[in-house]
């Protein structure tokens, strides 16, 4: 029901930003002017003592590796973080994807410097492998992502839906929101997505994933 709300209202402004939609199958919204540049900056500034080279899923189980289709620095804000712009910022996202921020993974900053990329990959975890399961156990599935662009590349970087012929060029404050399963819970193959190749300069961004439940 959340999401069917939710549906009928990407058409026009809510709040301070306006919700565009880009498609419905996967559902893919942008959102200009999401964040301010002050916040931007402030999230660039906060994370950069923590980052470290970005891992992906052990579908296996264990700890989680480094592989070479990801090749971002990134980190975790740490969930007792005591910053007030944070704070404000995951109330935001709760109003726009209306999942409370108790549903919210911790807010993570992922930095691509030039040649950096995501290859096209699910946010959502499969349910066939232990490594998939053990996530699945903390808050269930990843229902939306929603990616927030704190600076962008001078050339390259974009976000790109390759089932959807989608592709979005990062723009600081802007918001990209999609949603990795059906309105019935089921995962969406046409969420397939990745970061294309910084070209020039460097790309930052702040990455919020949703759980159905309460993640923990």
């Amino acid at each position: 029901m959340r999401v069917l709300l939710f549906i009928s209202m990407i058409c026009c402004s809510y709040a301070d930003y306006e919700i565009k939609t880009l498609s419905t199958h996967p559902r893919v919204y942008v959102i200009p002017n999401f964040l301010s540049e002050k916040e931007c900056d402030h999230l660039i500034e906060l994370s950069t003592p923590m980052l470290e080279r970005s891992t992906v899923l052990n579908e296996q189980g264990g700890i989680d590796s480094i592989d070479e289709r990801r090749s971002s620095y990134g980190a975790f804000f740490p969930t007792d973080l005591q910053d007030r712009t944070v704070r404000k910022i995951e109330r935001r996202i709760a109003d726009l994807t209306h999942y409370p921020v108790e549903n919210g993974e911790s807010i993570q900053i992922l930095r691509y410097k030039k040649g950096g990329e995501y290859q096209p990959h699910f946010d959502y975890f499969p349910r066939s492998t232990l490594g998939g399961a053990s996530a699945l156990s903390r808050g269930g599935q990843r229902v939306a992502t929603v990616i927030m662009y704190l600076k962008a590349p001078s050339a390259g970087g974009e976000t790109i839906f390759p089932r959807a012929n989608l592709s979005i060029v990062p723009k600081k404050g802007t918001a990209l929101l999609f949603y990795n399963c059906l309105e019935n819970g089921q995962e969406d193959p046409l969420s397939l997505h990745g970061g294309a190749p910084v070209k020039g300069g460097e790309k930052w961004i702040a990455t919020k994933w949703i759980r159905e439940g309460v993640f923990y």
